[in-house]
């Protein structure tokens, strides 16, 4: 017996062009179930029916239907349903051929990169063989260029009045399903809700269309955002009651830890820790042809899935995009939404209403501190390439920063195991290098990273202790531990304890010495500006003058102290910098020897040489008998 398929298709096309009574001649449920609706008679929200078709392989594919309104008022309904299917079934009327929803409808399809479908010519039975052949002409003339041209994309006349065409309906139906792919097993579960509802003795369900994953009664998950925890109570898929839900169904999830007012259209059902919602994007933006131009900082309308907010423009090249091209630009938006690369969206204008284009997402998780220009590059890099490039990609932007497997896979929206398959394959070519906690860092910036480790070896002579070439190196712990060993085991490098020197150097400092070594600059520090004579360090740490000046030495090389003028005085480092950083608030104003002498709480004796240091480091000019800080 073979296995059931499930799809999700939707309808689309202008006001009272038969939609919804086509998919009533289907499968005999009627979608319009808001009183309004009833009593107007038109399709103001999304209704959903489903049936079983059969293949001409014998096959029983689940189809489900998202009937959406075509009535321009509801547009953005009409977006909530087409941004979760694969597939549409355009439904033009004979008696009216192809107007303006029509066209819209079509566009929004094509932005959000659907691929299959099939068009119906509805209400055949309301006009004459030559009309109907008129516009089946212009129908199409109409679809000539778009994804639902072509022979595997026909045109079918039905009536859902008379019955006319509906078998030939049901039969391209079972088609579209047989050509439907399977959904990307390395995509994290996601559900963005398109109703909540109350049922008597159950409490809250949500439906929607499973986009990826699947999920199961008892399961734990995520409603997001809001990252609030809930727990699947029940399941039901096509009509009946399932313990798994797969991707490609519609999907009914009974929840359990939320109440339904906290719950609305928009949020997406998603795996703990496997996605998040998001705040700005960068994007590819494409602009119809018949759309006005868009402006730098121009604010829209941004519906992805069943979300709608407010999205503020920000183009990566100044000028204004043109009508039917293509531009890179960040959207900041008024509300998060759960977004993953390579997620596509339509763009709306307020003022006057109308679909100006749409995009694809690039990046969910732009890095806020790049630089401008880099992130354009990088932007034109990843929107051509592969997912395992992307990942490439992505690891070589941040450089140095190494990144977690969890915390990438969220990122390009990969679910974790998959992305560390991809990474196991591009360490096996050399492409990047995980460290020891997991993380992983691209093997250009591993490579960069090592050859400043040893530049800093080789300018310190005598060697640095970890602690501090890990500090001057600017590495953190992992990536600094990760480099240190290579460089080790390369034969690069050489340890005695806590100090690196580089191979073929002169011995590194014992522990011993270490230990000395931090007891000097201990002793420094301690001091502050108010710096202490050889003399009176040697005395306060017992240590021979000999001794204690190769150990300032050591010292001066780490840029641990500062030779303050003589070889008798010295500063400690960052005693120095927390006195520039005080000074600096004083830059362009003027101070005697007394002031400075205030300001510290030093004698003459420390303040005369102090001053002259800054003189020479440029923190401070002498002019006359005052000093001016620079």
């Amino acid at each position: 017996m073979k296995s059931l398929k499930s799809i999700v298709i939707g309808t689309a096309g202008h006001i009272d062009h038969g939609k919804t009574a086509l998919v009533r001649a289907l499968t005999g449920v009627d979608t319009d179930r808001l009183p309004e609706e009833k009593r107007r008679g038109i399709t103001i929200d999304l209704g959903f029916a489903s049936l079983d078709a059969m293949g001409q392989d014998g096959s029983s594919p689940r189809i489900s239907f998202v009937d959406v309104p075509g009535h321009a008022l509801f547009i953005r309904n009409m977006l909530a349903g087409a941004g979760c299917v694969p597939a549409v079934m355009l439904v033009i009327a004979a008696d009216e051929g192809v107007m303006p929803q029509t066209r819209e409808h079509l566009a929004i399809c094509e932005l959000l990169g659907m691929t299959d479908g099939f068009t119906v010519i509805s209400k055949a039975d309301l006009v004459s063989e030559d009309r109907l052949l008129q516009v089946r002409s212009e129908v199409a003339e109409f679809l000539k260029g778009t994804f639902l041209s072509g022979a595997e994309k026909p045109i079918v006349a039905a009536s859902a009045k008379s019955g006319l065409g509906i078998a030939e309906v049901r039969a391209e139906l079972a088609r579209v399903a047989a050509r439907a792919k399977a959904a990307e097993s390395s995509r994290p579960m996601r559900l963005p809700i398109d109703r909540v509802f109350v049922k008597k003795g159950f409490g809250t369900v949500v439906t929607g269309t499973l986009l990826s994953g699947e999920i199961r009664v008892g399961q734990s998950l995520v409603l997001e955002p809001g990252a609030r925890a809930v727990r699947v109570r029940g399941l039901q898929t096509h009509g009946a009651a399932e313990d798994v839900a797969e991707a490609g169904s519609r999907t009914a999830v009974n929840l359990s830890g939320v109440d339904v007012a906290d719950v609305s259209r928009g949020q997406v059902l998603v795996a703990a820790g496997e996605l998040a919602a998001t705040e700005v994007i960068d994007a590819e933006i494409t602009l119809l042809e018949d759309a006005p131009a868009l402006r730098n900082r121009a604010r829209v309308h941004l519906h992805a899935f069943t979300s709608e907010v407010m999205a503020s423009v920000s183009l990566y090249s100044a000028e204004p995009v043109k009508p039917g091209t293509k531009r890179l630009a960040r959207l900041k938006l008024s509300e998060p939404v759960v977004l993953v690369p390579g997620d596509r969206f339509v763009l709306r204008q307020p003022l006057p209403a109308g679909t100006v284009g749409g995009g694809r997402v690039l990046d969910a998780r732009p890095l806020r501190s790049a630089k401008r220009a880099e992130t354009q590059k990088w932007l034109e890099q990843v929107a051509q390439a592969a997912t395992a490039r992307q990942l490439t990609l992505r690891l070589q932007r941040r450089g140095a920063e190494a990144i977690g497997i969890e915390e990438l896979a969220r990122e390009i929206g990969l679910r974790s195991d998959a992305v560390r398959e991809m990474a196991e394959a591009l360490v096996a070519a050399g492409e990047l290098v995980i460290l020891v906690n997991g993380s992983m860092i691209s093997a250009a910036a591993f490579s960069i990273a090592s050859d400043a480790v040893m530049s800093r070896l080789k300018s310190a002579g005598s060697g640095l202790k970890r602690s501090v070439l890990q500090n001057q190196s600017g590495l953190s712990v992992e990536v600094f531990d990760a480099v240190l060993a290579r460089v080790l085991d390369q034969g690069k490098a050489q340890s005695n304890g806590e100090v690196v020197t580089i191979a073929g150097a002169a011995p590194a400092v014992s522990a011993k010495e270490a230990q000395k070594l931090h007891a000097v600059a201990a002793a420094y520090r301690k001091a502050g500006i108010a710096a202490p004579s050889v003399k009176e360090i040697g005395d306060q740490l017992r240590i021979g003058e000999a001794e204690l000046r190769r150990l300032i030495t050591l010292l001066i090389r780490e840029k641990t102290l500062v030779r303050m003028g003589s070889d008798d005085v010295f500063v400690h480092a960052e005693a120095l910098r927390e006195l520039t950083t005080k000074l600096g608030a004083m830059r362009g104003k003027t101070m005697d020897v007394a002031a400075f002498k205030t300001m510290t709480g030093l004698t003459r004796k420390h303040a005369i040489p102090l001053l002259e240091l800054l003189d020479r480091e440029r923190i401070t000019r002498k002019q006359g008998d005052v000093r001016v800080v620079l």
